[in-house]
C-alpha cells in the first residue's frame, strides 16, 4: 500500500495577515522555497492535493508525482503552518488513525484514503473532520507558524537547513572578477548571472542564486540567502533573506521574506520585514526594525495588539502596496493589501487598513477601479495579466475589508480620492 501527501490550510490563516489576504498559507515563501514545498521535500511522497480556503488556490509546487490512490492507501495530512522536523520521520512510521497536535493545533494526521475521500469529495472542512474523526491523538514538539514575525524570525535558519546538504556548484555564469567566498556553500543555477565586483559570501550560511537570476556589480549577498528565479539584485548589501521569483531589489536588505514580483530598485533599508507580491517600494523607502528604547515590539493582529516577544520587527506589507519616494515605515508596521502611501518624510501610521490612500496627513479609501488599473499595469511589467479570478478576489476583498477601513477612517471612509 502506498502513502500520499495532502497539505492543507487551517483556520489560523487570519493571524498571518496581511500576508495571507491574497496568498494561501501553503504558498507563503519560507526558507529556500515555500511552506508546501517544504512538506513535499520532507516526506518525499506524491502530492495528492494542496487544499486552501475557498476563493484562493495554491501556487504550483513544480514537478511532483501524480496518480490515483487506491483503497487501503494512507494519506499523510499535513498542516502547511507546521514546520517539518525530526518528528515527521517518526510520525511516518505509524499506521493510519493517528493525529499529531502541537500547541493545541492539528500539525498532521495519518488517515486511510477511503475514510478521507468523502470529505474531500463534498468539499468539507478538513480540519473539523480530523478533530472529529476519532483519531488517536499524539502531542508532539513542532514549530507552528502562527504570526508573521515567526515567518521572518525563523527564515534564515530554515534556508540554512534546506540547503545544508546541497554541495555548492556553479552552473550559471559567474564573472571571473566576482568574488565567491566559501564556494562549497554557494550555488548558482543554470541561466543565472553574477557580474564583476559582485560578492557571494557563504561564510555565515549557504547562498542559492536561482535560475535566470541576476546579481549586478556592487552587490554583496550574505548567506543564508535564497534568491528566486528571475530575481535581480541591483546593488547594495543583501543578506539572510528569501526572495521569491521576479523581484527587483537594491539597497540594504536584512532578514526579510519577499513573496515575489516585488520592486525595491533604489536605496533604503528594509529589515526584518515580510513583503507581499506586486509591492513597489519607492526610492528611499525605509523600515525601522528596532525601537529607540530597544523594547519588545507590539503588533497588530486581527484588531488587537499582541506582544511579539521580539525586539526586531520591521514591516508586514500586503500585496499590491505602493509607497512613494522617501516613505518611512515605523517599527512593527502593518500595511494592508492594495494601499498607496506617499507624503515622504513623515512616518506612516503603524496600522494601515487594506485599500487605503495615505497622503502624509490623512487616510482616504483607495478607489477600486483606479487600484485595479494600477495592478494591471504593474503585472504587465512582468508579462503577467490580471486574471478574471484574481480580479474577482480583489473586488471581494475590497468589500470584505470595508469595516476595517471604516474603523480607521471614521467619517472619511466613504470618500474616494481623485
Amino acid at each position: 500500500m502506498r502513502r500520499w501527501l495532502l497539505i492543507f490550510e487551517d483556520s489560523h490563516w487570519r493571524s498571518l495577515r496581511p500576508l495571507t489576504d491574497l496568498v494561501p498559507v501553503p504558498s507563503l515563501v519560507f526558507g529556500s522555497s515555500n511552506l508546501a514545498a517544504r512538506w513535499a521535500r520532507a516526506t518525499r511522497l506524491p502530492v495528492l492535493a494542496v487544499l486552501t480556503r475557498p476563493g484562493l488556490s495554491a501556487r504550483p509546487l513544480g514537478p511532483h508525482e501524480v496518480g490515483s490512490p487506491e483503497r487501503g492507501d494512507t494519506v499523510v495530512v499535513a498542516n502547511a503552518a507546521a514546520l517539518p522536523g525530526p518528528w515527521v520521520e517518526r510520525a511516518l512510521e505509524d499506521g493510519p488513525g493517528v493525529l499529531f497536535s502541537a500547541g493545541g493545533r492539528v500539525a498532521a494526521a495519518l488517515v486511510e484514503h477511503s475514510k478521507l475521500q468523502p470529505v474531500l469529495a463534498r468539499g468539507g472542512n478538513l480540519e473539523t473532520f480530523l478533530l472529529g474523526a476519532g483519531l488517536e491523538s499524539q502531542p508532539i514538539e513542532a514549530r507552528m507558524i502562527t504570526y508573521p514575525w515567526e515567518l521572518i524570525g525563523w527564515n534564515a535558519e530554515a534556508i540554512a537547513a534546506d540547503l545544508a546538504d546541497e554541495p555548492g556548484a556553479i552552473f550559471g555564469h559567474v564573472h571571473p572578477r566576482a568574488a565567491v567566498v566559501e564556494p562549497r556553500r554557494v550555488t548558482v543555477e543554470p541561466g543565472a548571472r553574477v557580474d564583476p565586483l559582485a560578492v557571494l559570501d557563504g561564510r555565515a550560511g549557504p547562498v542559492w542564486i536561482g535560475p535566470r537570476a541576476e546579481v549586478l556589480a556592487q552587490t554583496v549577498v550574505v548567506g543564508p540567502c535564497a534568491v528566486g528565479a528571475g530575481t535581480q539584485l541591483l546593488g547594495g548589501v543583501i543578506g539572510r533573506s528569501t526572495f521569491g521569483p521576479q523581484c527587483r531589489v537594491a539597497g540594504e536588505v536584512e532578514e526579510c521574506v519577499w513573496q515575489g514580483y516585488a520592486n525595491k530598485r533604489h536605496h533604503g533599508f528594509v529589515g526584518h520585514s515580510a513583503i507581499g507580491e506586486w509591492v513597489n517600494l519607492g526610492a528611499l523607502t525605509t523600515t525601522s526594525d528596532l525601537k529607540n528604547n530597544y523594547g519588545v515590539v507590539r503588533m497588530h493582529v486581527e484588531g488587537r495588539t499582541v506582544d511579539s516577544g521580539t525586539r526586531k520587527i520591521g514591516s508586514l506589507v500586503g500585496a499590491h502596496v505602493k509607497t512613494g519616494i522617501g516613505t518611512l515605515l515605523p517599527t512593527g508596521a502593518w500595511i494592508g493589501v492594495g494601499s498607496n502611501l506617499f507624503g515622504g518624510g513623515r512616518f506612516v501610521p503603524k496600522v494601515v487598513p487594506p485599500f487605503s490612500w495615505w497622503d502624509g496627513e490623512r487616510f482616504e479609501e483607495h478607489r477600486l477601479e483606479a487600484f485595479l488599473e494600477t495592478a494591471r499595469a504593474a503585472m504587465g511589467r512582468r508579462e503577467r495579466s490580471l486574471s478574471a479570478a484574481e480580479e474577482e478576489t480583489l473586488r471581494r476583498w475590497f468589500e470584505v475589508t470595508a469595516e476595517e477601513r471604516a474603523a480607521t477612517f471614521g467619517a472619511a471612509a466613504g470618500r474616494a480620492v481623485r
